[in-house]
């Protein structure tokens, strides 16, 4: 294991271009959007444990943890910003969580009001996933504050887990059903430096699949797979069950290795890396292929109208990718990461920043929207516009915390290197080699290809990944010598005042899926560096109708996305005068076809949509 340390984001300024951009976005729309509907539909009232048996809008059992994400959030803001009012509100949520804690340190709204008495009875109803939540924001809000208030009680939270959990066994389940707290928890050792939390996490990750109490707790679609319990965790080797759940699972084992020095468990989250991300992701980042179970299914199984893909699996992936890069030096885990913070998880929010998809498909037909004479009994697709809040509303907060918190995923170091995983303008500085060592990106990625760093202070070595996606990368160094790639980085000495250019060639490129994902045979999709795209009928009339030219002859168009959007060579198929007509005596016209980034689709009104198209 080459472990390295990830600087985290509030030590990373973001200066300037896309990401700053929609960090100014999250911090002025999107994050009291999200508070007003939590508001509205009672997510926070719900915290005050008032409900009574009988009365309407009964509280869920996952509405902890939907507070819990929009409070780590806030405080993510409170990092960097002093707002009061911000502050207010937390700490009116804090004040509603203490006063309903119980003497022994136990807090959730749906077994205080809805199920009293029945506290960690069922493993399904996301107890210790609300649990997990309420530690991670609580270990936010006293990095951003200092106030120790929240971190004590959901000190006092963990312990009585620990308890009940690894000293006592007396719940009647040993393992999450929703993961999450696993994480959490190292979280929480990182932030206290109580080793309990370190093996309480721990206990979870070698008990899973390797108890009795969880035996036979599956039913429905809630199999042994989708738990992620079939086995023992050390002996996994496919990406299985529900996506979101997998990959916080998977960023737990994760940071248990790393922690622990644990290589059999790192062995067994790379076998599971390396199928989930060459076998059953989407091109845009997404994962999870069925709405049943929100799950992944089998190797090359990646429909498109129906893909699942959910915003919050893509953020967890991320999460993941993110956790496995700090163990090796390989770009694999980065490439990953970028993929889905341009694609798949961008697309899970409006322009506007006020609306969300649950779900991410790659196609839309509206013609099936309209067949629902059967079809809305048989087949559930995906919606075609963003809403502002869901009745399972995970993916908004998590979206908002996601965003505020994406200086982290840039940088990491060791003990004489500087890692750059992602190119976002943006400046930090590193403890290294006795000193401290200032590391500057300047760039308009990825609109633009051209990246150039400066590293001033302590001389370092720098590591910058070259994105898989690149077929032409120049590179040009003054008061750094160029040591080569490695692990898909490439590696410079680096002298006080060293500045390094790098170009990456973002010219279009044609895209073809493995021969296994049957949905894709014969069709193609246009990737420009890191960016997928799409075509929208609002800008072509019938999709469906068009293929797209191999030689593409690109050119950009401005339509505000911060991405640009390219017009290509292709051609329309006409209309033969019958239903079916032989293919010799098919006509076509040629067109310019306009394909937009896929993260901005259904920004325009509803309309036909597809990432994998036709080629002629």
């Amino acid at each position: 294991m080459n472990k390295q340390h990830p600087i985290p984001f509030d030590k990373v300024n973001i200066t300037g271009g896309f990401w700053k951009d929609r960090i100014e976005l999250n911090e002025s729309v999107t994050l009291d959007s999200v508070r007003r509907r939590f508001e509205d539909t009672g997510r926070f009232s719900a915290l005050s444990c008032e409900w009574k048996q009988g009365e309407p809008d009964r509280p869920h059992f996952f509405y902890d943890s939907d507070v819990a994400k929009w409070m780590e959030a806030a405080a993510y803001v409170l990092e960097r910003k002093n707002d009061k009012q911000l502050e207010s509100y937390v700490e009116d949520l804090i004040d509603r969580i203490e006063r309903n804690m119980t003497p022994d340190g136990y807090f959730n709204v749906w077994y205080t009001v809805v199920e009293p008495g029945k506290r960690f009875t069922d493993r399904d109803h996301h107890e210790l996933y609300c649990a997990g939540h309420l530690i991670e924001a609580a270990v936010a809000y006293y990095e951003a504050t200092g106030k120790r208030r929240f971190l004590d009680l959901m000190c006092r939270y963990a312990g009585l887990i620990d308890d009940v959990f690894r000293r006592d066994d007396s719940a009647a389940f040993t393992t999450p059903g929703h993961p999450e707290i696993e994480l959490a928890l190292v979280r929480l050792y990182r932030c206290t430096g109580e080793k309990r939390w370190l093996d309480l996490s721990r206990f979870f990750i070698d008990k899973r699949g390797d108890n009795e109490k969880d035996r036979g707790e599956a039913s429905g679609f809630a199999s042994e797979d989708y738990l992620q319990d079939r086995i023992p965790l050390r002996d996994q080797s496919e990406a299985v069950g529900h996506s979101v759940r997998a990959c916080y699972l998977y960023s737990a084992m994760a940071d248990i290795a790393y922690e622990c020095g644990d290589e059999e468990l790192l062995a067994a989250a790379n076998r599971i890396f390396k199928n989930m991300t060459e076998h059953r992701m989407y091109i845009t980042g997404g994962i999870g292929s069925t709405r049943i179970g929100e799950a992944f299914t089998v190797d090359g199984d990646l429909p498109n109208e129906t893909a699942y893909a959910e915003t919050c699996a893509a953020i967890s992936l991320a999460m993941f990718a993110q956790r496995m890069s700090l163990t090796a030096v390989d770009s694999r885990y980065a490439d990953i990461v970028e993929r889905v913070i341009y694609n798949g998880f961008l697309s899970g929010t409006s322009l506007d920043g006020k609306s969300f998809f649950y779900e991410n498909p790659l196609s839309i037909d509206l013609l099936n929207r309209r067949i629902k004479y059967w079809r809305g009994n048989e087949v559930r697709l995906p919606i075609t516009q963003r809403v502002e809040v869901f009745d399972c509303s995970c993916c908004p907060p998590n979206v908002t915390r996601f965003v505020e918190s994406i200086g982290k995923y840039i940088y990491s170091y060791d003990s004489d290197t500087v890692y750059v995983h992602q190119f976002m303008e943006s400046d930090t500085d590193v403890a290294i080699n006795g000193g401290t060592a200032h590391i500057s990106q300047s760039t308009d990625y990825p609109s633009d290809g051209s990246v150039t760093i400066r590293v001033s202070g302590a001389p370092a070595k720098l590591a910058v990944r070259i994105p898989s996606w690149c077929r032409d990368c120049s590179a040009g160094a003054e008061r750094a010598e160029n040591l080569g790639i490695n692990g898909g980085y490439l590696f410079f000495e680096c002298e006080d005042g060293a500045k390094i250019e790098l170009v990456f060639d973002m010219s279009p490129v044609i895209i073809s899926a493995d021969p296994s994902v049957h949905e894709d045979s014969g069709k193609v999709a246009v990737m420009r560096g890191p960016i997928v795209y799409c075509a929208e009928g609002v800008d072509n009339g019938d999709i469906f109708s068009l293929a797209v030219s191999p030689e593409l002859n690109a050119e950009p168009v401005d339509l505000g996305f911060g991405i640009p959007a390219l017009d290509v060579d292709g051609t329309r198929k006409l209309g033969a005068g019958a239903l079916y007509a032989p293919a010799d005596e098919a006509k076509y016209e040629l067109a310019r076809i306009r394909l937009i980034p896929y993260f901005a689709f259904a920004n325009r009104g509803e309309s036909d949509m597809q990432v994998w198209m036709n080629i002629k």
